[in-house]
């Protein structure tokens, strides 16, 4: 064997015949070891990439009341993951910010930065990165390190010009791996004076792109990273839409309907879908407020003809598991002077609650459409003393995609308020025809409800099919004109509730809507009155079909 010194044939006539036996028994055994190194050694020489992604953080930089996600401990299951293995892309899906104090008091200070301290390699925007307005984003988003991408947004001749690139290809393991983005139609979602874009139909862009990628690129996998959702929305297409229409893509990373995508229970949501040609594509999402990582793993030596039944996919949970010392202390000293002021907010108590609440629950709903109908009202009675002739007000619309956080029963505190109502909405009160609010609930209906005064119910079969809309114990009159608090979000016709522009405002509030809901609260406190809304949904199955 070429690995051994041959013996002389001049000393092998003084080796004796045991000597022989031990030798050949000594070369037998090296032999078979080096062989059985050989055989384990072999699958770890495997080329694989690693793909870690997450979606939908909205801004929770420290663990939910659960005691999963955190910023802190995100980093850490990232960093245990690149320990492991070679080759780890880090992907952002989109709304990194939005819902919690600390973009509410820093507008991004602290998300954006820490995307770089934990290491994304691709990132694409979520509908919420946009509340600032334009300018804020651009300053902010061209400080990522990361790809920036967005096939389907062209901003040429705005602050973003130039921020974004439709796809970016990664070089691993000598194979070919591209990215590309693609956004979500941004009208009646955004507020037309936060966004200025030319929007590109989702579909045909996406399917222009992987063809590209793959035919002309030359890719050996074609990744799309979207915030689209995981299905329809009021004819808004999803990432089912894209992957059975698709032919050249092999992976998509969603995010924006905060869908957790469990491998372990694949009839709920499904993550495998044909495509048009009938060749599976992976689809994965980690629901929301970053309590998982996805982790897809990809054998790069064997991508020719992979499909995406051949990419493994697990949910990792974020929780507290790691040690302190695991902990990155750059972030933990980057976080210390933000931490202190978002610690002192949450723990001035302003309210009691009776009930535990969801914030897409029906009693957040009601609390928060209650509130609305009283307050315009309040409002209404001021103008009144004015001069002005202003009727009482008759119905409260809100948007239940406006409530950002559960409240638990017990104290509620000034921290909480300001994060369950984050958004830099104005309360206002419309004039408009009953025939456009009918129609903005027969598409709410379809979404399964909105925040509605307690005078109303929306009547429906059951399936999302509205059949009539009753306030005060009548059925709305199509051709009367009634008068409507709510926001100015909601009044310009978003959450696809289109319809409701088609109104005069009457008054406009000049504070944030947190505002006078914190007041109230507080009021409420003084008064020694709890927080105990209605618990009854107003979108209500009728029994007489």
């Amino acid at each position: 064997m070429s690995w051994c010194p041959a013996v002389s044939e001049s000393r092998s006539q003084w080796i004796n015949i045991t000597d022989r036996i031990m030798i050949d028994s000594i070369l037998r055994k090296a032999a078979v070891s080096l062989l059985g190194l050989a055989a384990l050694s072999f699958p770890t020489s495997a080329e694989k990439l690693v793909i870690l992604h997450t979606n939908d953080t909205h801004s929770s930089i420290e663990p939910a009341k659960d005691g999963m996600g955190g910023m802190l401990q995100l980093k850490a299951v990232v960093d245990s993951v690149r320990k492991a293995e070679r080759n780890v892309l880090m992907v952002n899906a989109g709304d990194v910010v939005q819902g919690s104090l600390y973009f509410k008091y820093f507008r991004g200070e602290v998300e954006y930065p820490l995307l770089n301290m934990i290491g994304y390699d691709i990132n694409i925007l979520g509908n919420h990165e946009f509340d600032n307005g334009m300018k804020d984003l651009a300053e902010k988003y061209r400080t990522l390190k990361g790809a920036r991408l967005s096939a389907n947004y062209d901003f040429s001749g705005t602050y973003m010009d130039g921020i974004m690139q439709p796809y970016v290809i990664k070089k691993i393991g000598g194979k070919k791996i591209g990215f590309f983005g693609i956004n979500i139609d941004p009208r009646s979602l955004i507020s037309e004076k936060s966004i200025d874009v030319n929007f590109k139909d989702v579909i045909k862009t996406a399917n222009e792109t992987a063809a590209f990628l793959k035919n002309k690129k030359k890719c050996d996998l074609v990744v799309a990273v979207t915030h689209i959702g995981y299905v329809t929305s009021n004819d808004k297409p999803g990432d089912v839409n894209l992957a059975k229409s698709s032919r050249d893509i092999d992976i998509i990373i969603g995010g924006h309907s905060h869908t957790l995508i469990d491998p372990a229970n694949p009839k709920k949501y499904p993550s495998l879908v044909d495509n048009a040609e009938g060749r599976p594509v992976r689809i994965v999402q980690t629901g929301k407020y970053g309590k998982y990582v996805g982790k897809l793993t990809v054998d790069l030596d064997g991508l020719k003809g992979i499909d995406g039944s051949k990419v493994d996919y697990e949910l990792i949970p974020v929780t507290s598991r790691f040690p302190e010392s695991d902990y990155d202390q750059r972030i933990i000293s980057f976080l210390a002077p933000y931490k202190h002021v978002v610690d002192s907010v949450n723990s001035h108590v302003v309210s009691t609650s009776l009930y535990d609440m969801r914030n897409n629950s029906c009693g957040m709903a009601n609390l928060t459409a209650d509130f609305g109908l009283w307050y315009a009202n309040h409002k209404a009675d001021s103008l009144r003393q004015t001069g002005m002739d202003i009727p009482r007000v008759d119905m409260s619309i809100m948007n239940i995609g406006g409530i950002r956080q559960d409240m638990s029963a017990g104290d509620v505190t000034e921290g909480q308020i300001l994060s369950t109502y984050p958004f830099s909405n104005h309360f206002v009160i419309m004039s408009i025809k009953g025939k456009d609010i009918i129609e903005a609930m027969r598409v709410a209906a379809r979404k399964g409800g909105e925040a509605i005064s307690g005078n109303t119910r929306v009547v429906t079969d059951g399936e999302g099919n509205f059949i009539r809309l009753v306030i005060d114990n009548t059925e709305m009159d199509p051709e009367k004109t009634y008068l409507v608090g709510t926001i100015d979000y909601v009044a310009e016709g978003n959450d696809d509730m289109v319809t409701l522009a088609n109104h005069q405002k009457v008054w406009v509030d000049d504070r944030e809507v947190s505002a006078p809901i914190l007041e109230w609260f507080v009021n409420c406190r003084d008064l020694g009155l709890p927080i105990a809304p209605s618990q009854d949904c107003r979108f209500v199955k009728t029994v007489w079909l």
